[in-house]
C-alpha cells in the first residue's frame, strides 16, 4: 500500500489553500505539517503531501513511500533496490524526526526520484 506521496510545489501557502479547497468536497483535510516546509493531507488512510521545492534530501520533486509490514522488509527493499541500480538516499533506520516509531529507508530510482519503504509502528515484543 502507498503510505504517502509528496510533490514539490513552487508556492507552499498558495498550494495549501488550493488543496484545502479542492479536497474539501471529498472529505479530505490537512492533517499536519510544518509552516514553510510541508503540509500533509489525510486522503483516506494515505497521505498526500506538498513541500517546498528547495528542501534538502531525502525529499525530491517526487516522493513515494511504500508501507511495509516490518523492519526486515525495509532492509530487504533497500538491498534489492541498491542491487537493481538505485542510489542510496538514506539507509534503513529510525526517523524520530518524523514520528516516534518511524523506521524507513530511502533510495533514488534511475530517474532520481525518492522512493521510500517505511513502517510507523512499535517494534513487536518477543
Amino acid at each position: 500500500m502507498i503510505d504517502h506521496i509528496t510533490i514539490a510545489v513552487s508556492d507552499l501557502e498558495r498550494s495549501k489553500a488550493f488543496y484545502e479547497s479542492a479536497l474539501e468536497p471529498l472529505g479530505y483535510r490537512c492533517a499536519f505539517g510544518k509552516e514553510s516546509v510541508f503540509w500533509a493531507f489525510d486522503v483516506g488512510g494515505s497521505l498526500f503531501e506538498i513541500q517546498r521545492t528547495d528542501e534538502k534530501p531525502p525529499l525530491t520533486r517526487l516522493h513515494v513511500a511504500f508501507r511495509v509490514r516490518d523492519r526486515a522488509e525495509v532492509a530487504a527493499f533497500y538491498q534489492a533496490a541498491l542491487q537493481a541500480g538505485a542510489r542510496d538516499n538514506g539507509a534503513p533506520g529510525p526517523r524520530p524526526e518524523y514520528a516516534g516509531n518511524y523506521y524507513a529507508c530511502f533510495v533514488l530510482d534511475p530517474d532520481g526520484y525518492n522512493i521510500e519503504a517505511m513502517i510507523n509502528e512499535p517494534v513487536p515484543r518477543a
